[in-house]
């Protein structure tokens, strides 16, 4: 919320007013209204604040700006503390959308803050939950049908399926990197993982290289 609004003050001791032209801005993650109507918010107050009011939807429900966020305060966090800039990796990125962020963007700026006093000129990586979701209780597992014996239907996966989806995954990363293990736009970046531990993967599903001209 904005607001122009002019005022008066007499300084003490002094017998002489002076006027003075405010500009009023304030921010909330409340609602104001319900809290008038509630009676925990002063109603005159509120429309001498409500002139111009601007909505700002919450981080979780603009992810694409992220990138652009995450660039910027990571190049805003070198300059103030005065370090090398890391690399801000895809799979990093990845990461922060993968948040809901309750906390919004002071928590995302310090959550690159804290990335980047970690990642000591390195690749940046963030300590946030992978489960698209803030840290809460866990969701208790599907119990049995005591008066059926069986399990509730689920969807699952088995060994072998998900051995498949990532020899498949890391093909498709590989791939897309054309091959090329680390460094900026290598595979081990894309993946968030050590070159030592992609070449490990690689091994283990016995990936090569295709020959030049092999189809």
């Amino acid at each position: 919320m904005a607001s122009l609004d002019s005022a008066r003050d007499e300084r003490v001791g002094d017998d002489r007013t002076r006027r003075a032209d405010v500009r009023i801005v304030a921010a909330t993650n409340r609602d104001l209204k319900k809290a008038v109507a509630a009676g925990r918010f002063r109603e005159d107050l509120f429309y001498r604040l409500n002139v111009f009011p601007i909505q700002v939807p919450p981080l979780r429900d603009r992810m694409d700006d992220i990138p652009l966020l995450a660039k910027h305060f990571v190049e805003l966090s070198a300059r103030e503390l005065k370090c090398a800039q890391p690399r801000l990796t895809r799979a990093a990125v990845a990461k922060l959308q993968n948040y809901d962020w309750p906390s919004n963007v002071r928590e995302l700026r310090n959550v690159i803050e804290r990335g980047l006093i970690l990642a000591r000129g390195g690749a940046l990586d963030f300590d946030v939950p992978l489960t698209g979701q803030s840290a809460g209780p866990v969701q208790p597992s599907p119990r049995t049908d005591a008066s059926t014996s069986h399990v509730a239907p689920s969807k699952f996966l088995t060994e072998a399926e998900l051995e498949r989806l990532e020899r498949d995954n890391l093909l498709r990363v590989l791939e897309a990197a054309h091959w090329k293990i680390k460094g900026p736009d290598g595979a081990a970046e894309l993946l968030g993982v050590k070159p030592t531990t992609l070449l490990s993967r690689i091994e283990k599903w016995g990936l090569k290289k295709p020959e030049p001209g092999s189809s």
